[in-house]
């Protein structure tokens, strides 16, 4: 869930708590359970694909680019992060809120924060919260009011910590909402990997909240509040029905996508399923003092998870991953030509992106167009649901980040859906979903 419009607080963009169709992830198997409080450290427990990446994305040109932009304005005084926080919320002292300022020390403690943190409120009947980049040596922490009235103390520390772990792994060096939504337009395949990324940087966030709560039911809990925007108040809830529900939704060995909602599918985030099984298998890892998985298989297992999210069809060698490349070619050809044509930048971002695929002046561009509703019928022949909606996914993605998308573009895009008999839904949440991490 973002803030409201656009998930930023006058241009600074920040980490959200987890959105409704995105939190049912960490219920499932844990109830009763209480992690065992072995001494650990925030890097222990983090994702090692989002650390990997994350890495590898430091270095990427473009994030150097931006990051040095960003430096440069840091450089020349504070950019009023703290001031609008004053401006537009509470500040929560200690006198006015000590079991949180309580709550607010012990995650410091346990994730190792070296700043001291602010926590505020802000007027919201929406269950939210955030952490935004540090600024003048403190970190800011802010939920919304209904959240604070509606959470009990250990379900804010899950959402505390889960907060304070974007943080402490530094997620925001990477500054995915300037690199997607700035004015230069970002190598489509950056753009793939960022939403990569963040799918891994969420399961990081994950176990540093879990960390911090310390008690699995108050964690399921929470969850449960957060998908329904219910409380206990309203409904009484039960924990083993709330399981049941997320077991149905399991995809096992199941092509993605079955049992669940298709827009979920291709999010930022991990959608719930998928977390689900990451987490069980991180309650099961030699991290806790039961857990006989070890280190290894268990990122390994989370990477098996998540890759069901991954465009790998781009590298497969076979007849469908080919006929899925054919289908991206064509309908991002299509997309760049319904507005003004097909410019020199396009061409040249495009060849980045294909390489042997790459344009050439010798296109026909009308030609390929023509044959578009071909290839995607082949794809929808061909391949599953599911990886016609990661064509579809990875169409609307790469089109985004070159600059928005036109309204002569998103009806290219609907066709392409209505063909594959997809919801034009799909192509909105593939277009608007929020970029920042939550």
């Amino acid at each position: 869930m973002a803030l409201p419009a656009t998930g930023k607080l006058q241009g600074f963009w920040v980490h959200t708590v987890l959105g409704m169709r995105f939190v049912s992830a960490f219920c499932l198997h844990f109830y009763g359970g209480i992690i065992h409080s072995k001494i650990m450290t925030a890097e222990d427990i983090r994702c090692s694909n989002d650390l990997s990446m994350y890495q590898r994305l430091r270095e990427h040109r473009d994030v150097k680019r931006v990051n040095e932009l960003i430096a440069e304005a840091e450089e020349e005084g504070p950019t009023g992060i703290r001031r609008n926080l004053l401006a537009t919320s509470v500040r929560l002292t200690e006198r006015m809120a000590p079991s949180i300022a309580k709550m607010a020390d012990e995650c410091v403690d346990l994730l190792g924060v070296e700043m001291p943190v602010e926590i505020y409120v802000y007027s919201s009947p929406q269950f939210n919260a955030a952490c935004f980049k540090p600024e003048e040596d403190r970190v800011y922490v802010m939920f919304s009011s209904a959240l604070l009235e509606g959470f009990t103390e250990p379900e804010l520390r899950f959402v505390m910590g889960h907060e304070l772990g974007h943080h402490v792994y530094d997620h925001h060096g990477i500054p995915i909402g300037y690199l997607l939504k700035g004015q230069s337009r970002p190598d489509p395949a950056l753009a793939l990997d960022l939403f990569s990324w963040s799918r891994y940087a969420e399961i990081s966030a994950d176990r540093a909240g879990a960390h911090c709560a310390q008690d699995m039911g108050a964690v399921a809990k929470s969850l449960f509040k957060l998908s329904s925007g219910l409380t206990s108040k309203i409904v009484e809830f039960s924990l083993d029905d709330f399981v049941a529900q997320v077991d149905d939704m399991e995809v096992g060995d199941q092509e993605p996508g079955q049992g669940s909602s298709q827009s979920d599918w291709f999010s930022t985030h991990p959608f719930s399923p998928l977390r689900v099984k990451a987490l069980k298998l991180f309650e099961d890892s030699e991290i806790y003092q039961k857990g006989k998985v070890s280190k290894a298989d268990l990122e390994l297992g989370v990477q098996s998870v998540l890759s069901l999210m991954e465009p790998s069809y781009l590298d497969a060698n076979t007849g469908t991953g080919e006929t899925m490349r054919r289908m991206l070619f064509a309908g991002l050809l299509a997309v760049a030509d319904a507005h003004g044509g097909i410019s020199e930048e396009e061409l040249e971002i495009f060849e980045k992106f294909f390489g042997k695929y790459a344009f050439s002046d010798k296109l026909d561009v009308a030609k390929i167009k023509a044959r578009l509703d071909d290839r995607v019928l082949e794809v929808k022949k061909k391949a599953s649901q599911t990886q016609a909606m990661q064509v579809l996914r990875d169409i609307c993605t790469i089109a985004k980040a070159d600059g928005g998308v036109q309204a002569s573009e998103r009806k290219v895009l609907n066709h392409i859906a209505k063909l594959l008999d997809l919801p034009t839904s799909f192509v909105v949440q593939a277009l608007d979903v929020a970029v920042e991490l939550d």
